[in-house]
């Protein structure tokens, strides 16, 4: 702020305004600003995006959510937050925002978390073999903020014979209302074309 106000007594001097009109400048200058930065969306940008400290993700995170993206917990079956969850929107790491799930590609597993078929954004999941249970499974983590999401199994169903069976705590949901004005409207034509899809399938029957 010292520096728009320095900067605008400049420029005003080397217009020739008056110290009062310099003052509207910098007024005018703060305002355009403000407006800019409430009006801009925030979404997810993979260059600007720096994961938080530790203790900024204690503060920011439930316990239950720092304890399960950043520790590899399991929340319980059946009573989390997406598990019954039916309505039309993406889900986005709790800690970075990248989109990782669509609920075009959500299903009831009937094991009492959000499973999936396949991920909304491929590139913003990556894998690893995990041990922790005596049996070989595969933990899924987002690619950018590291986040442990869950594991994916081979007795989902058709067309990829996945499922990803995921925690409601690394998981934020944008329903498809928000979709735009949480700066993620490029997903917005993923629902219009689903739509069509299901009123072509329903007139057939």
């Amino acid at each position: 702020m010292r520096f728009i106000v320095a900067f605008a007594a400049i420029l005003g001097s080397s217009l020739g305004l008056s110290p009062r009109n310099s003052r509207l400048v910098t007024r005018d200058s703060f305002f355009v600003q403000s407006l800019a930065a409430q009006t801009q969306p925030t979404g997810w940008n993979p260059v600007t995006f720096k994961k938080p400290s530790d203790a900024e993700l204690k503060s920011r995170l439930s316990t239950e959510q720092y304890q399960v993206t950043q520790h590899e917990g399991t929340e319980r079956p059946f009573s989390n937050a997406y598990w019954d969850n039916h309505q039309a929107g993406i889900y986005v790491d709790v800690v970075s925002g990248e989109p990782l799930f669509s609920s075009l590609d959500k299903y009831d597993s009937g094991t009492g978390w959000p499973s999936f078929t396949k991920p909304l954004e491929p590139a913003n999941i990556k894998t690893k073999t995990d041990h922790k249970l005596f049996a070989e499974r595969t933990e899924v983590r987002s690619a950018h903020a590291d986040s442990h999401l869950g594991h994916v199994f081979d007795d989902g169903p058709r067309p990829t014979g996945l499922r990803y069976c995921m925690n409601s705590a690394a998981l934020r949901f944008i329903p498809v209302d928000k979709l735009e004005e949480e700066g993620y409207g490029q997903y917005l034509a993923l629902f219009r074309q689903g739509e069509k899809t299901s009123s072509a399938g329903a007139s057939h029957k």
